[in-house]
């Protein structure tokens, strides 16, 4: 059961004092307006009233719940989001309830005790003392989870450890005890992936799910294809929590800011919804389309590239919905920004333009940004937006040398790249087809070289027309799933970068 988030203030710890909300009922004349000036009369700070109702200031607050199996990780977890308080203060871990401003938001992290995985080994050895599986979600746990996080969670993470395989036990073990805190804790449900410093480099977290299992696919699904992976071993996590907080505050607006109310222990029959869960839930599923090639991807990693004065950051604009890239004049270094795009959590870097003509006339300082920027997107970008004027005439040197730059990250990035025309509007009307047909040869080249995947963008509509951004993004995700076990183009996270490179040849993976 959700519950709206107008009751964000209630119950607040710290520096805000609790809210509570009075409602005066009565009669006309009853006195209630007198009864009003007389409470306001107390006041602390006295200010002018007009008698109408005053909301506070406070952050909003938003309540985590960490869950998972012994060994897992939540406190490790704990320690990392705990790094990132404004105003760090003595936490004691052996405490379940910690209060903390980090960011925009004032947050309430409940950790929990760790499950126990229930296996044959110890069901034959201590079949008399290991409590099962339904006594560990006995009403007394579930009670106690309750009390820590009322009203209830904004999100549930299960942390789920990347060095240990997730088994069907794994997945038998957590069910119940997940979805006996009520129907529809799925839709605040998000699955964090701790110990991402042991996955190998050149892989991503799609890769390490699609790999890991029907267990695991089938859990990550589950979840509404929600997770984050963070590497509490980084001496510097701002990053990884920032963005683990922004994933959080996503999925809360997709509830349409609701927070979960947990159900209250009870002996009664579970209802329709909790039984259509375990319906859908019940048996292996040993032959199912991996989760991440079924569904479009809840994150797509982009980087633009292209000439200079090309126009990327006005398209990195566009396809945001608002003005965080500096439009207009060259971009010296990568910039990296990220927003919520139809559905989908979109990571945008803008890079520096290259040469027209040379990838040996593009600066070296120039190239080793490029690479800088592909590393802000580690694992690696989904796809290469190469960004051309609709308006511009590609001709041999031109194209061999957008062959040469694309050749920078890999021989098989063209597999990744997608042409992305710019001034759309300079087509007056003319389908973008007919005028890849009018340039002739050179330009078909170009799309052959890039799998004949393109779209074109007019600035000029982007209020009234968010089509053509959402179907740019279903054109990136269709290159994703046809690249089927690369869907990203694979990049390191601190490279050593060759100062006296001459060639433009740095590989990337």
């Amino acid at each position: 059961m959700a519950t709206a988030a107008s009751d964000l203030n209630s119950d607040v710890e710290g520096s805000c004092p609790p809210i509570r909300r009075l409602l005066l009922l009565g009669f006309k004349r009853s006195g209630k307006t007198s009864t009003l000036r007389t409470i306001l009369s107390q006041e602390k700070n006295p200010s002018d009233h007009s008698l109408t109702a005053v909301e506070g200031s406070c952050p909003p607050i938003r309540r985590l719940l960490l869950l998972g199996f012994k060994g897992s990780g939540k406190t490790s977890t704990l320690r990392t989001i705990l790094s990132q308080e404004k105003n760090p203060s003595d936490h004691s871990l052996t405490e379940q309830q910690h209060w903390i401003d980090i960011l925009n938001w004032r947050l309430l992290v409940i950790d929990t005790l760790g499950w126990q995985l229930e296996t044959e080994d110890t069901d034959e050895k201590d079949s008399e003392n290991q409590p099962s599986i339904i006594d560990q979600c006995c009403p007394v746990n579930q009670q106690s989870i309750i009390d820590q996080c009322s009203p209830g969670p904004h999100a549930v993470l299960l942390v789920v450890p990347i060095s240990a395989p997730f088994t069907e036990l794994h997945w038998q073990g957590l069910w119940p005890r997940v979805t006996a805190l009520g129907a529809g804790i799925w839709r605040h449900t998000m699955v964090l992936f701790t110990c991402a410093d042991q996955m190998p480099k050149d892989k991503g977290v799609e890769e390490f799910i699609v790999h890991a299992g029907a267990a695991l696919q089938r859990l990550v699904e589950r979840c509404g294809c929600s997770y984050h992976a963070v590497d509490n071993t980084l001496s510097d996590k701002s990053a990884q929590v920032a963005e683990l907080l922004q994933k959080v505050e996503e999925m809360v607006q997709e509830n349409q800011g609701w927070f979960f109310e947990m159900e209250r222990p009870s002996i009664l029959f579970e209802d329709e919804e909790m039984q259509r869960e375990r319906e859908e839930d019940r048996g292996t599923e040993v032959g199912r389309t991996p989760a991440m090639f079924r569904s479009p991807p809840r994150e797509l990693r982009v980087l633009l590239v292209g000439w200079r004065g090309a126009g990327k950051s006005s398209v990195g604009n566009v396809l945001l919905g608002c003005r965080v890239f500096e439009s207009g004049q060259p971009t010296e270094v990568s910039v990296r920004r990220q927003a919520f795009v139809a559905g989908r959590r979109l990571t945008i870097v803008d890079t520096p333009g290259w040469d027209w003509f040379s990838v040996q006339r593009t600066p070296s300082n120039i190239r080793k940004e490029i690479k800088l920027g592909a590393g802000l997107l580690h694992p690696g970008p989904h796809a290469l937006l190469l960004v051309i004027p609709v308006v511009s005439t590609l001709t041999p040197k031109k194209r061999q040398a957008l062959k040469s730059h694309l050749e920078m990250f890999d021989e098989e990035a063209c597999l990744h790249t997608l042409v992305l025309f710019s001034c759309g509007d300079w087509l007056y009307g003319t389908s973008i087809e007919d005028h890849i047909q009018r340039n002739g040869g050179e330009l078909l080249k170009l799309m052959e070289h890039c799998c004949n995947c393109y779209h074109v963008l007019d600035c000029t509509k982007t209020s009234k027309d968010k089509a053509q951004v959402t179907e740019l993004l279903q054109k990136i995700e269709e290159m994703v799933a046809e690249n089927g076990q690369k869907p990203f183009l694979p990049v390191k996270l601190n490279q050593e970068l060759d100062e006296e490179e001459t060639s433009g040849k740095c590989i990337l993976h």
